[in-house]
């Protein structure tokens, strides 16, 4: 992970000037509970630029795939309603629009991996018929031609005998080859954007950085802009150029993946990077750090949060400021914001 940061830090970063094809604004999600009101995603706000990788990060309940699924609008209602906020698509407001409307965009320019392709493939359907039926649908392309184009799309993301598998069935798949085919239909429009939500989940190692350089390889190619959902931080410096960390359905820092790594401004952050396996550790160079840090407590249900900063009862920095208002989300750096009362102590401490 060291070495994928030292070779961001050479270059490679997307250009600043860059225009953004997403932006989301003041995103407010909820559901309507008989507990009481659950602020899934509580005003998040964040833009994408066309080619770029975003990585959005955090613990599980922290609201990073209920954040992509308003950005499609797939929030289950009821209970869940978007309830405040702006989701631009090239400029056009994705949650003012019909439903037909969004059913010709979704898929079409903006496309999503979901996190677990067993459940959401069709089981009746075979592989290349899902593929089809997008292509059909927005491309206007015959049966034959999208039946084609489905067997070319799984030739691109590298499953052997396309055409074979293109008449197969989900279950007839390994995990690796439904994931590759769940990809192959999210780029089969060639979307301007993709959500990639923890798309190596339930994975072995050997295929997760298969999937995750097939991803990064077709996203060169096609020139697509990725936001990879994930709480995996090696896979944040291996692949994401920016990242947003969310905590309690906030977004509690943001900054380019170098900076992030390197300068963490939040506490919550600082504890989820300490808490990242070291191969120093692993291999006994260095005993006194052998044990893994990890942050006291657990994510606070949605439902009951804290009063002030939702990650006081965790953070070793509270104080009673902190137990009482919500920080502001303030830029402490080009670039880099930070929602903490301890920020400017923590980044004062970093340049002592």
């Amino acid at each position: 992970m060291d070495s994928a940061i030292q070779d961001k830090a050479a270059g490679g970063t997307q250009p600043a000037a860059a225009k953004a094809v997403l932006e989301v604004e003041g995103l407010k999600t909820y559901f309507f509970v008989r507990q009481g009101v659950v602020k899934a995603v509580d005003d998040i706000s964040f833009s994408l630029a066309a080619g770029e990788k975003l990585a959005i990060v955090g613990e599980s309940g922290c609201g990073k795939s209920m954040t992509a699924l308003s950005i499609l609008r797939l929030v289950p209602d009821p209970p869940g309603r978007i309830v405040a906020g702006s989701v631009r698509l090239d400029g056009r407001d994705l949650l003012t629009l019909s439903d037909a409307d969004m059913r010709r965009i979704r898929g079409n320019q903006i496309s999503m991996i979901f996190q677990e392709p067993m459940t959401s493939l069709n089981p009746v359907w075979s592989i290349g018929n899902q593929i089809s039926e997008a292509l059909m649908l927005h491309q206007n392309l015959s049966r034959q031609d999208a039946f084609d184009k489905s067997v070319e799309m799984l030739k691109l993301v590298k499953i052997p005998e396309p055409a074979r598998r293109a008449r197969e069935y989900p279950h007839q798949l390994s995990g690796g080859m439904r994931q590759r085919a769940m990809t192959a239909m999210a780029l089969a429009c060639n979307p301007h954007v993709l959500l990639a939500d923890e798309p190596t989940t339930a994975l072995d190692v050997t295929i997760q950085a298969q999937i995750l350089d097939l991803i990064l390889e077709l996203q060169e190619r096609l020139g697509t802009a990725v936001v990879l959902i994930t709480h995996d931080l090696g896979v944040v410096a291996e692949t994401a150029q920016r990242v947003i960390v969310m905590y309690g359905g906030k977004k509690v820092e943001e900054a380019p993946v170098v900076e992030l790594f390197e300068a963490p401004l939040h506490p919550y952050t600082q504890g989820l990077l300490a808490a990242v396996p070291h191969l120093a550790a692993m291999s006994g160079l260095a005993p006194a750090q052998s044990r893994l840090k990890e942050i006291p407590g657990i994510v606070p249900a949605l439902v009951n949060l804290p009063k002030g900063c939702t990650f006081a009862p965790r953070c070793p920095f509270a104080s009673d400021v902190c137990r009482n208002e919500f920080p502001p989300y303030e830029t402490k750096q080009p670039g880099h914001s930070v929602a903490c009362w301890h920020a400017d102590a923590l980044l004062g401490g970093r340049h002592a």
